[in-house]
Order: C-alpha cells, then structure tokens, then sequence
C-alpha cells in the first residue's frame, strides 16, 4: 500500500529507531499522508510491514486524534473544546462552523469537502478559542473570523 517512496523512507528509518515497533507512528503518518484515512486493511499492512500485532496499530489509529480511520473531508476543521477553549466560547465557534457548513460536528459535508471534528487540548490555550485544518492553526477566533475562514474556501 505505501508507495514505493514510502518504503524506502521507511527502511531508512530502520536503521534509526530500535524496533520496528517504535515505527508505528511515522509508518501511520507516511500511510495518511498518502491514502487520506487509515483504513481496516491499512492498519493489517502495517502490522505485517512492522511485524507487530494487528491490535496494537489499531490502538495506536484509535488513541491519537491525529489519525482518520474514515475519509476526511478536503478541509478537516479540528475545533479545541477542552477546558480553555470551552470558557472562551468554543462552542459558540464549534455551532457557526456547523451552520455554515450545513453539517455536524462528527461528519463530512455531503460535498465531501468539509470534516468537522471536536478534539481534546491542543496546546494553544493562550490564544483560544482555536481550530486546526491540517497542519495550521487559527486562534483568537471569533463567529466572524470562522465566517472569513468558510469565506476563504469555499
């Protein structure tokens, strides 16, 4: 399934790490990276590629928001309602996303190009309210800032 790219990385990182175990994480990442989602038959590969029980890649797909074991919409909004982003109003940015977007937090758009999801701590309390889409994150927000960012990709 990873491509041939990957598989050179990977044993690259062989030689790297002390077990092939301790490559879960990276080898799930390569696998995302390539596929979108990680899927049943992803997680059996890399368990036979690194040579560790099918149970422990599903633990580490399923303790890790970072990882999908479904598609994810094009843009995947990743709204923090932990404690600091709660008492700041995240929900109140959690329900205009909702509304904009015409889905629910937990699903994708029926264009299959929105994915909300509600996540745990994502370490900017500082600046929350905050939401990540992929690797960026966008803090301080406001119903009008979540509006600009729906503006900005649709």
């Amino acid at each position: 399934m990873l491509s041939e790219q990957h598989l050179q990385k990977v044993e690259e990182l062989r030689k790297a790490y002390p077990t092939s175990k301790a490559l879960t994480l990276p080898v799930l990442w390569m696998l995302q990276d390539q596929e979108g989602y990680i899927s049943t038959q992803a997680m059996e590969y890399v368990a036979k590629l690194l040579d560790v029980s099918p149970g422990h890649v599903l633990g580490v797909v399923t303790f890790y928001t970072m990882f999908h074991s479904k598609q994810v919409g094009r843009h995947h909004l990743e709204v923090c309602t932990n404690v600091s982003c709660m008492l700041r109003g995240s929900e109140k940015i959690l329900a205009r996303l909702e509304e904009r977007l015409g889905t629910k937090c937990g699903t994708t758009s029926t264009d299959g190009k929105f994915t909300i999801s509600e996540v745990e701590c994502m370490g900017s309390c500082g600046t929350a309210p905050m939401l990540a889409m992929g690797e960026e994150y966008f803090e301080n927000l406001t119903e009008q800032k979540i509006d600009d960012l729906v503006d900005s990709l649709k």
